[in-house]
């Protein structure tokens, strides 16, 4: 979980030397090749979607392919990477976001999968400290991103911003008002982001987008100053304790595992009655409007929490 206030610059390079990221060196073939009948294996290459064509939308990234397949790729097209591992079920949010935002790009940029387990060293040469995690490379330099899972409209504006990075015109925004609000959001000024959502508000009621950035503003707020470890283990000492519960379900959505922190509010509200019980319903639902309602975890959320009501 990162502070809105704190967070880097996503144009923050140069953090990761990118050219020291190379294979071990293996065994050279002896002059008589390979045994007979073993058959040959082609050298790793930049993976492409047709033979000489224009790089594949998404390719999987390894230590021993790492030069070709990002170092030398991104000199020419922007390459972002999605640090997972199949055990992480927020990687399983992420992911296909990712995959789908790289098909819609149309070669503009490539997305490059490293699965973590696979590829230890290339996690720690980039610093992985929890995933999933997502950073780009522009012509050979570290353009730092974002750990955890984020709704797809801020993943866009990643993309964009990437694109920017590496000189891709992209198509201007449809909403600038959304963008202004976006930016006073990401830049941490929460006052000039609520207002901007609120005009906006204002102007066209029900826009999704901006109740979802008034509700992260107000999850921003929520989260301010607290110490996201005392939090967790203060809710898992005492379960009744809803005000904790309701925070250590805030730490748990910009950590990333939002299902947690769904899972953990339906069981506050099968402990809980009255005002009490209508105080965490109301939190989960502002979790809910945080991420959107086309998110497939809040409508299992969703149904979860009615039949714990009903």
């Amino acid at each position: 979980m990162s502070d809105p206030r704190t967070t880097p610059s996503i144009f923050t390079r140069g953090a990761v030397d990118l050219g020291a990221l190379r294979p071990a060196s293996k065994p050279t073939p002896s002059a008589a090749g390979p045994a007979a009948g073993a058959a040959a294996t082609p050298a790793a290459g930049p993976a492409t979607g047709v033979p000489g064509g224009s790089p594949a939308a998404v390719i999987d990234v390894t230590e021993e392919n790492f030069q070709t397949t990002v170092l030398q790729l991104s000199m020419t097209t922007p390459v972002i990477l999605d640090f997972w591992a199949d055990w992480c079920e927020p990687c399983k949010q992420l992911s296909p976001v990712l995959e789908k935002l790289a098909a819609e790009g149309g070669g503009s940029w490539v997305l490059g999968k490293v699965d973590v387990d696979a590829n230890p060293r290339l996690a720690q040469a980039l610093r992985v400290q929890g995933i999933p995690m997502v950073v780009a490379v522009v012509g050979g330099q570290l353009v730092e991103g974002f750990t955890g899972v984020l709704p797809e409209a801020e993943v866009r504006r990643y993309v964009d911003a990437v694109l920017k990075a590496g000189g891709v015109q992209v198509a201007p925004a449809e909403d600038p008002r959304m963008d202004a609000a976006d930016d006073a959001l990401m830049g941490g000024d929460l006052d000039e982001a609520e207002a901007a959502y609120r005009k906006i508000l204002a102007e066209t009621p029900q826009d999704r987008a901006a109740e979802s950035g008034l509700a992260q503003v107000e999850l921003y707020r929520r989260i301010e100053g607290v110490d996201p470890a005392a939090v967790l283990a203060k809710a898992a000492a005492d379960p009744d304790d809803l005000d904790a519960q309701r925070l250590a379900a805030d730490i748990e959505v910009l950590s990333g595992q939002a299902p947690e922190a769904y899972e953990r509010l339906v069981a506050a509200v099968k402990r809980s009655a009255g005002e009490e019980r209508d105080a965490v319903r109301k939190h989960l639902l502002s979790l809910f409007t945080v991420a959107g309602p086309d998110d497939p975890a809040v409508a299992s959320a969703r149904r979860a929490l009615a039949r714990a009501l009903f």
